[in-house]
C-alpha cells in the first residue's frame, strides 16, 4: 500500500485569482504576492464563497460546526503509553522491504517513507535499516570498544568510561551506498520511498573519534588509517582514512535525543559524516590505526564500482551532492488543477546545499527553490517550491549544488562516465512525471 502524504490534496480552484497564477507560475510567490493570497482568501470566506476541494464555505459542514464524540468523553491518561507511539491513523507510514531484492539469511534493506517526512529529521523508528548480517541488541554493560594497532597504549573502554568523556551532538545523513541502485539499470520503481529511501537523516550524540585516538596515543606519522570493526556476526569492517577519523568522525551511542536503537547499532555506532552507510560500523567493538588501507571482504569485493572498461573503482565513499522531490512523487496522485507546495530534500557529503534549483518540464527551465533552515554541513536541506498545475502533463526534477560549487548531474552524463553496470552512488536526477489524471510515476530522463 502506498502511503499518500496529506500535503497532496485536491486543491481550492478558486483560491488564486487568475492574474496571481500568472504571476506564481513565473516568479513564484513572494511577500507581496504572499500578502495579496493571503487577502483574497479572507475575501472569499467573508463574502461566502464555495471553495473547491478540502477548503469549504463554513455552512453546512458538521465536522467544524458540530461537537465530535472526542469533544464530550474523557481522553485516555497520560500513563497510557509510557513510551510514545505514532497515531493509529499513521500507521501506514512504516519501514519497507523491497519485494525486488533478494534476501539472504538475515541480510535485509528496509526503506525510510521519505514521502511521509517533514523537516530534516528522520524519526528513529523510521530510519532506514541495512544488514549484512541480521541486527542485535547487545547488552550494554557487556559491550567493549577497544583501540589497537599503531598506538602507544592499547585500551579497552566499557560503555560507562565512554560515557564520562566529553561529548558532541551532531546532525549529519546517512545514505547507503546503494541507495538508487536499481536506477543504473533503467528499473523504475515505483516510489521515493524504493528510489531514494536507503537515506535518514538524524541528530547523533558520541565522543570525537580524536579523543578516544589521542587517549590511546595513536602514531599520527605512520598512522594512515583506521579499521572499524562491528560486533555483529557479518564482522563488517571499514578502512577510514586517518584525516576524517581526526575531522568529524565520532562514536556514537546516542540519536534523536535517546540512546541508539538496536537496528542501529545499539549500544554504539561509528559516525562518518558525509561517507557511505557502511562505513558506519554498528555495534562498534574495535578501532586498529594502521598504515595503508586494510582491503577487507567489505571493500575488496563489495561495495565496489564497475567501471565500463572492466575495472573497479575502490575506496570511493563520499556521497556526492544530491537531490530528490518527495512531494509530489511516484505513487501519489494529484487530486486537483491549482497550488501545490512541491517539497524535496538535497544533501552534499563534501558540504552544504548551496542552491536546489526544480524544473517542470523535463529539464529545459528551472527555477531556484528556497532552502529551508537550517541549513548544516553534511545534513539534508529541505527545499520547497511554488508550483500551480494546469492539468497538463508535466516531469518534476530537482538539481541540487553544493557548497564546492558541484552540481548534481542528468543520469546520462553519470553513464558517460560510469557506466550502466554500476550498483552503488547513483546521485543522477530523479525525474517523476506527472499525467494530466494526476497520477504521478517513475520516469528516467536523458
Amino acid at each position: 500500500m502506498i502511503h499518500n502524504t496529506p500535503r497532496i490534496s485536491a486543491a481550492p480552484e478558486n483560491f488564486v485569482p487568475a492574474d496571481l497564477i500568472s504571476a506564481v507560475t513565473a516568479h513564484g510567490i513572494d511577500d507581496s504576492r504572499r500578502i495579496f493570497l493571503r487577502s483574497s482568501f479572507a475575501a472569499a470566506l467573508l463574502g461566502g464563497a464555495v471553495l473547491s476541494g478540502r477548503a469549504k464555505a463554513a455552512e453546512g459542514e458538521a465536522a467544524i460546526l458540530e461537537k465530535q464524540p472526542w469533544q464530550t468523553a474523557l481522553g485516555k491518561p497520560v500513563a497510557a503509553t509510557p513510551y510514545g507511539v505514532p497515531s493509529t491513523f499513521e500507521a501506514n507510514l512504516q519501514r519497507r522491504e523491497s519485494p525486488g531484492l533478494t534476501r539472504v539469511s538475515a541480510a535485509s534493506v528496509a526503506f525510510t517513507p521519505l514521502q511521509g517526512l517533514f523537516g530534516i529529521i528522520t524519526p528513529s523508528g523510521l530510519h532506514f535499516e541495512r544488514h549484512h548480517q541480521g541486527w542485535v541488541d547487545i547488552d550494554p554493560a557487556q559491550h567493549r570498544l577497544m583501540i589497537n594497532g599503531l598506538v602507544k597504549q592499547p585500551k579497552i573502554f566499557t560503555m560507562d568510561d565512554l560515557l564520562r568523556l566529553p561529548s558532541v551532538s551532531r546532525i549529519h545523513f546517512i545514505e547507503c551506498g546503494a541507495n538508487t541502485g536499481l536506477e543504473w539499470g533503467n528499473v523504475a520503481v515505483p516510489t521515493v520511498q524504493y528510489t531514494h529511501g536507503m537515506l535518514s537523516c538524524c541528530e547523533f550524540t558520541g565522543v570525537p573519534l580524536s579523543i578516544l585516538l589521542d587517549e590511546c596515543g595513536a602514531d599520527l606519522k605512520k598512522g594512515k588509517y583506521v579499521l572499524a570493526e562491528g560486533g555483529d556476526g557479518s564482522g563488517m569492517t571499514r578502512t577510514i582514512p586517518m584525516e576524517n577519523a581526526l575531522d568529524d568522525v565520532f562514536v556514537a551511542w546516542a540519536m534523536n535525543g535517546e540512546m541508539l536503537r538496536p537496528e542501529n547499532g545499539y549500544p554504539l555506532r561509528l559516525v562518518v559524516p558525509g561517507v557511505q552507510g557502511v562505513s558506519w560500523v554498528k555495534w562498534l567493538r574495535r578501532i586498529e590505526v594502521g598504515d595503508m588501507p586494510y582491503a577487507s571482504k567489505d571493500e575488496a569485493v563489495h561495495y565496489i564500482d564497475l567501471m565500463p572498461d572492466g575495472l573497479h573503482r575502490q575506496y570511493t565513499s563520499i556521497q556526492e551532492c544530491k537531490s530528490v522531490i518527495t512531494t509530489p512523487s511516484g505513487g501519489q496522485q494529484l487530486h486537483a488543477t491549482g497550488f501545490y507546495n512541491v517539497s524535496g530534500m538535497a544533501w552534499s557529503g563534501r558540504g552544504k546545499i548551496k542552491r536546489v534549483d526544480v524544473s517542470f518540464d523535463g529539464g529545459n527551465q528551472w527555477r531556484t527553490a528556497r532552502l529551508e533552515s537550517p541549513i548544516l554541513n553534511k545534513a539534508v536541506t529541505r527545499f520547497n517550491i511554488d508550483w500551480v498545475w494546469d492539468g497538463s502533463p508535466a516531469i518534476l526534477q530537482s538539481r541540487a549544488i553544493d557548497s564546492t560549487g558541484y552540481v548534481q548531474p542528468p543520469i546520462r552524463t553519470l553513464r558517460a562516465v560510469r557506466g550502466s553496470r554500476s550498483i552503488y552512488h547513483n546521485n543522477a536526477i530523479q525525474s517523476w512525471q506527472v499525467g494530466t489524471n494526476g497520477e504521478v510515476s517513475n520516469v528516467q530522463v536523458g
